[in-house]
């Protein structure tokens, strides 16, 4: 294989090719970051919004070069391969249709593939907020800015058919600003925050339209206090509007919509739909993990997550050396990527079933997964099928 970037993993990401456990035949090879979360804020797809700093796209790229690299890796070398992706961000339309999803959708498809994605840490942390509207109808969507932040990104998403026009409102100045409802960009001031506008049109990967606002301090600090938005309903057809802020970790936790809808809280690209995509559940006391990021995906309604795996309490190794606890959807992924790869040693390297990957694996896992006692039907969008179990899909085979 020629001209690979070799230096494309070599301070973020490491490839580990796993032995099989008697013998040194090579068995899955796991791509497993060093660090369990990149950046919140990397943005998973091209920005269209010209307020958005060239280094969140960087960070897309890199990964997917880093997914290119690790792929001709394990074709040139003829072995299987297990991706583990501990990362996420709330930048897109979760629908599945950004460039990272698609290109993560295409690259699961090239051979003996398996990509395991975390569905994030934001289930409970109030960064999302939606609402439904008939023609002619409105909706008023409250925010909480906390004291001494610094900026504020919120995108909104609708379908592009749909007539809805906004305006926002910020707290304490008895005005507010319509939203021009035409493409373009633009720039308003309101006390001590500027506020930029960003009407998108879809793109050539995405149905849907983004309207992007950046709340930026004309001084230090961005106003804080209740600000809402509202929403006004022209002519629909179907009315959904969903409103994300950024990931919790990179803004203050008193920064959050007032009634937060907590369904469609995957990060990206666990949202892209040929991936594993994995929450997290409490094994000690078999709940789920309020962080879990849940499904559905926005619109088009795929089954994410697909199954959970223990994300609370897991002893991992710790910056420095040593080891701690830690909790989080990207603790729980490598459960099911290692899972994968020994379904994969057993299935493809010991020859009892040389197709033991992509959807099929997904399908065995499916059909092995435990259900828990907090979620009554399956599939639903806290657990997907429920609890991963390499057990019992091996019971079927």
């Amino acid at each position: 294989m020629r001209h690979f970037r070799q230096t494309l993993l070599s301070s973020a990401w490491n490839l580990y090719p796993a032995q099989m456990s008697q013998g040194t035949e090579p068995m899955s090879p796991v791509l497993l970051p060093e660090t369990a979360v990149p950046p919140a804020d990397s943005t998973a797809e091209l920005p269209r919004n010209p307020h958005f700093l060239p280094s969140n796209s960087a960070r897309t790229i890199e990964l997917m070069q880093a997914v290119d690299f690790s792929v001709r890796y394990a074709l040139e070398h003829t072995v299987p391969l297990v991706i583990n992706l501990s990362f996420g961000n709330t930048y897109g339309s979760h629908s599945g249709t950004s460039l990272l999803e698609t290109y993560l959708d295409y690259v699961s498809n090239l051979g003996r593939i398996n990509i395991v994605v975390g569905s994030g840490n934001e289930g409970n942390n109030g960064g999302h907020a939606s609402a439904r509207l008939a023609s002619l109808e409105s909706a008023r969507i409250e925010f909480a800015v906390g004291n001494y932040e610094s900026s504020l990104s919120i995108q909104i998403w609708k379908n592009y058919w749909d007539d809805i026009r906004f305006q926002l409102t910020p707290p304490g100045l008895g005005t507010s600003f319509k939203i021009p409802n035409q493409p373009g960009s633009w720039r308003f001031s309101f006390g001590t925050t500027q506020i930029l506008v960003y009407y998108g049109l879809p793109s050539p990967y995405s149905l849907y339209q983004e309207i992007a606002i950046d709340l930026l301090p004309r001084r230090d600090y961005i106003s804080g206090g209740v600000w809402f938005f509202t929403a006004e309903a022209r002519s629909v057809i179907e009315g959904i509007i969903d409103l994300w802020m950024p990931a919790a970790a990179i803004r203050g936790a008193a920064t959050q919509f007032l009634t937060p809808t907590t369904e469609t809280t995957l990060t990206i690209p666990s949202t892209a739909g040929n991936v594993i995509t994995v929450g997290a559940y409490d094994s000690s006391t078999n709940t789920l993990a309020p962080f879990s990021g849940r499904g559905y995906t926005w619109n088009t309604g795929q089954v994410k997550p697909d199954l959970v795996a223990p994300g609370v309490g897991i002893t991992s190794c710790a910056v420095g050396g040593g080891y701690e606890s830690r909790s989080g959807t990207s603790m729980a992924a490598p459960f099911v990527s290692g899972s994968c790869a020994l379904l994969m040693q057993w299935g493809i390297l010991q020859n009892n079933d040389p197709f033991l990957y992509g959807e099929k694996m997904k399908a065995y896992l499916i059909r092995g997964a435990r259900q828990l006692p907090f979620s009554v039907s399956y599939p639903n969008p806290q657990s997907g099928y429920g609890a991963l179990c390499v057990s019992n899909s091996l019971t079927f085979v």
